[in-house]
């Protein structure tokens, strides 16, 4: 019989495991990097350092310090987003729980992700050859954030107003996320999600 053998896929999966893993590695140590040292203090060196792998693998796997960066912060977010939807498998079912949704939608910009890409925006501020990169990312990862909003909140976009609710409530849910960057005062985001899920039920019907 022709094509691959056995022992050929056998010899090769764990070489592609291996791969993906050490790409995973690199991109999560990357994220953790930027959250704790900031642009300047992230380095592909550093960043192999921590995930265990030599300078030359993570540069075969991201050949420049800006493919790294960009690609980790989207990596991490699609993570995020992935897991938020599986808070809530129902969709839209969910939304009789608003201030459920509402506070896992602001748990999207705080913790260590978003205090990653808060640093990478002001990096891309200076950085000629990395603000493209980062702005086409954030447009991405802004609107996959508004769809899940759209999705777990049963927000009807077709009535006047309520796209541009949804809208104002992430922006006001990052500008949540900046002001806990120095002081993250847990009781107060509380009761700021309970105003907004009530808002939001007055809003969206």
């Amino acid at each position: 019989m022709g094509g691959v053998s056995t022992a050929d896929r056998a010899g090769r999966l764990p070489k592609q495991d291996r791969s993906r893993a050490t790409r995973q590695r690199l991109l999560e140590a990357a994220v953790a990097c930027l959250a704790a040292h900031g642009w300047a203090g992230s380095t592909v060196s550093v960043v192999a350092e921590r995930a265990g792998v030599s300078r030359g693998a993570a540069q075969h796997h991201f050949p420049t310090r800006e493919d790294l960066f960009t690609a980790a912060v989207e990596y991490v977010a699609e993570e995020r987003s992935t897991a938020l939807r599986a808070l809530f498998p129902d969709g839209a079912a969910a939304a009789h729980d608003r201030r459920a949704v509402v506070a896992a939608l602001v748990g999207l910009y705080t913790g260590p992700l978003f205090r990653a890409a808060l640093h990478l925006w002001v990096a891309a501020s200076n950085e000629e050859q990395l603000r493209p990169r980062v702005t086409e990312l954030e447009l991405r990862v802004g609107r996959d954030a508004h769809r899940i909003a759209v999705e777990l909140l049963g927000a009807d976009e077709s009535r006047p107003g309520v796209r541009e609710t949804v809208q104002g409530f992430l922006d006001m849910a990052r500008g949540l996320g900046l002001a806990t960057l120095l002081t993250d005062d847990a009781a107060r985001r509380d009761r700021v999600v309970a105003q907004w899920a009530d808002l939001l039920d007055d809003a969206l019907g």
